[in-house]
């Protein structure tokens, strides 16, 4: 299995762990990453603002979700291209525990198909529809909502083919846009715990900035009931 990190080469604060990564994951390579603020990268992508789907998406969307959007895309293109059955993907903020990680891919090698999307998250959040599989305490397990975030994740190939298709434009952020199976037609599963962690806070913040505090308790509002919305549809 190849692994495909996202990393923006100007991020020097982000290198070291970009090449921690590359000694932690099998086979690893750098993706350089898609810059939200240069419209030549963007160029043949359609944006949209969160009316392209139900439920509507109530924020716009920002450059910097633009560039990570498509950095998964792009890194699922290599993995169409390659002709691999699967892809790990990963963002430069993660750190993973090893014999974590080789549990979790024994059990993708085990249980997986090409077919599947499968999450390695660093936030234990998700409630369980139906369990796969286990190792001891280690689950893959299909959630009935899926949890946010993209930091590490198993991809198949026709996994991969079926996103690419499902995201011609965009309207919301990749994460967001993942939860919403009955739109990509993806069902998208999840491995924990598994021992990751997310270290942006110790290797210079998160890339994609806090929204500005005016308006907060308006968007809390907005978020919850957007979020009420996907509880109405889980996956089963």
């Amino acid at each position: 299995m190849r692994s495909y990190i996202i990393h923006m080469s100007s991020s020097t604060a982000r290198r070291a762990n970009a090449e921690q990564l590359l000694q932690d994951l099998p086979a690893a390579e750098l993706v350089e990453a898609v810059d939200g603020r240069d419209p030549a990268q963007l160029a043949g992508m359609a944006v949209h603002s969160g009316d392209l789907h139900a439920p509507a998406y109530p924020f716009a969307l920002r450059p910097p979700e633009i560039g990570v959007f498509l950095s998964h895309r792009r890194c699922w293109q290599k993995l169409v291209e390659s002709g691999a059955d699967f892809a790990l993907i990963a963002e430069d903020d993660l750190a993973v525990s090893p014999d974590g990680l080789a549990r979790a891919l024994a059990l993708v090698a085990a249980h997986g198909r090409p077919d599947m999307y499968i999450r390695l998250p660093v936030k234990d959040r998700e409630r369980a529809g139906r369990v796969l599989a286990r190792d001891a305490e280690m689950r893959l397990l299909l959630p009935r909502v899926i949890g946010l975030q993209c930091i590490c994740q198993v991809v198949g190939r026709d996994a991969a083919a079926r996103l690419l298709a499902a995201t011609a434009a965009i309207d919301r952020p990749v994460d967001t846009l993942l939860q919403m199976h009955w739109v990509t037609g993806q069902p998208v599963h999840t491995i924990l715990p598994n021992g990751n962690r997310e270290v942006a806070a110790q290797i210079g913040g998160s890339t994609i900035q806090a929204r500005p505090s005016g308006g907060r308790l308006s968007r809390e509002i907005k978020r919850a009931l957007y979020r009420a919305q996907l509880w109405l549809r889980p996956q089963r």
